[in-house]
């Protein structure tokens, strides 16, 4: 990151405030433009699968949700928002799978805490 490239947590923070003012559909397109520039914002991401799904582009927030459990495989919170966005997508299958992996994380990481 070169010092004139703005700051993904900073660009999200404004993308929120969008959200937070009732504009979702500039929020959206404000993180949009941030994964574009930075695909590995995880924050971004997550964002995405909630307000995409909100707006009825339910195959464009699961693909959101989805690359959250990519960049964080290990984390059973990605799963459980990965499940909660397909359960309101209608996906309720998948959405138990994803539920299950979140369940098992956290069975493992309990087990190598003891």
């Amino acid at each position: 990151m070169t010092d004139s490239m703005p700051d993904p947590d900073d660009l999200y923070d404004a993308a929120n405030r969008l959200k937070e003012d009732g504009n979702l559909e500039d929020a959206v397109e404000a993180l949009q433009k941030i994964v574009a520039d930075f695909p590995n914002h995880v924050q971004s991401h997550l964002a995405l699968g909630v307000h995409l799904q909100k707006l009825g582009q339910n195959e464009a927030a699961v693909a959101h949700a989805s690359k959250v459990t990519q960049l964080e495989p290990q984390d059973a919170f990605s799963y459980v928002q990965l499940s909660v966005v397909m359960q309101r997508c209608g996906l309720i299958m998948e959405a138990e799978d994803a539920m299950a992996r979140a369940h098992a994380i956290r069975m493992e990481q309990s087990a190598t805490t003891e």
